[in-house]
């Protein structure tokens, strides 16, 4: 493919293009294909402040990460100051790269409790969450991170003066999704919003973009629309973990890589099931491997049926073989 057109504005500094949060999804072997496929960091799925400071094994497992996968924050949500930072000094001895407090998900489970983007309807609480869990990370000597969205609802686009509350309670990055909470993921993510809290924070603390990035176009288009000191891929890296090295081949100015092959592809996927069962064990790691799976042989001659196979595999033996049917 041709080289990729220089943008001075865009290649003169340095832009960490990382692996967004998706639950069921980036767990650690996805993202150790994440990593081989150019991810600067990744982060977590959430974990519950909550029931991690109750020593919750399903809990721990979340936050397991591997020596091989390129630095990785983990990432909590709660709604008590004193559980969250109890939270973050305990996965602080993880040493990540950082720990991140999810004020952005918007699904309704987490959103009435109290947790996620519920918390951008209540500054106060948001910056004694952040202050009480910004101690805690930062006497460790581990960065704190927070992720919000637009707002809590369409008109009322709060993230500038919610980010700065956040800013001045200790947060050294947060990470924007340009929708508001009642938007979920449609329609199109604004950076406008992006841009804003950036303009707004200043040199207070980095800025992250999050939000359709589908490719190398994508994110230059952010980060020259906002300023943005680096973005985050989310569903667009599921069946396609060589994203990111084709976005920091666009943000370099270099010749973009080809997009994968077939065989690439399956050979991800199986790879994949092979990882996850040896995560979770035989019955869950087939199981968590379908949608997984699907992502990656979509548009495929002939998926659609071997899809159908996916769904009534029973093991990892018949699974793997009638993937590598594709081929």
């Amino acid at each position: 493919m041709a080289a990729a057109q220089k943008d001075d504005a865009v290649v003169s500094r340095a832009i960490k293009v990382g692996l967004a949060p998706m639950a069921g999804f980036t767990d650690m072997p996805f993202r150790l294909l994440c990593t081989e496929g150019g991810a600067d960091f990744a982060v977590s799925e959430m974990i519950s402040a909550a029931a991690l400071t109750r020593n919750d094994k399903k809990t721990e497992g979340l936050a397991a990460t591997d020596p091989r996968e390129a630095p990785c924050a983990l990432q909590i949500f709660g709604h008590d100051p004193e559980v969250t930072a109890e939270a973050a000094a305990a996965l602080a001895e993880r040493r990540p790269l950082a720990i991140e407090i999810n004020m952005g998900c918007p699904v309704k489970k987490i959103v009435s409790s109290g947790d996620g983007s519920a918390l951008m309807r209540d500054p106060d609480l948001a910056g004694k969450i952040t202050e009480a869990t910004s101690r805690a990370a930062h006497a460790a000597g581990i960065p704190l991170w927070v992720k919000i969205r637009a707002g809590w609802k369409k008109g009322e686009v709060t993230a500038p003066e919610f980010a700065c509350v956040l800013v001045s309670a200790g947060a050294d990055r947060i990470t924007v999704h340009g929708r508001t909470r009642d938007q979920m993921y449609a329609p199109s993510s604004d950076n406008g919003v992006i841009r804003a809290v950036k303009e707004k924070i200043g040199e207070g603390a980095e800025v992250f973009g999050n939000g359709d990035i589908d490719g190398p176009e994508s994110a230059v288009r952010m980060i020259r629309e906002t300023g943005c000191d680096g973005v985050l891929v989310g569903r667009a890296a599921l069946g396609d973990p060589w994203i990111f090295g084709r976005i920091k081949a666009a943000l370099a100015g270099e010749e973009i890589p080809p997009l994968p092959t077939k065989e690439q592809r399956v050979s991800a996927a199986v790879r994949l099931l092979r990882d996850v069962c040896a995560l979770y064990g035989e019955e869950r790691g087939v199981r968590e491997s379908r949608g997984r799976a699907a992502r990656f042989i979509k548009g495929i001659k002939g998926s659609a049926a071997v899809l159908d196979r996916l769904n009534h595999a029973s093991t990892e033996a018949e699974f793997r073989d009638i993937l590598s049917r594709l081929i």
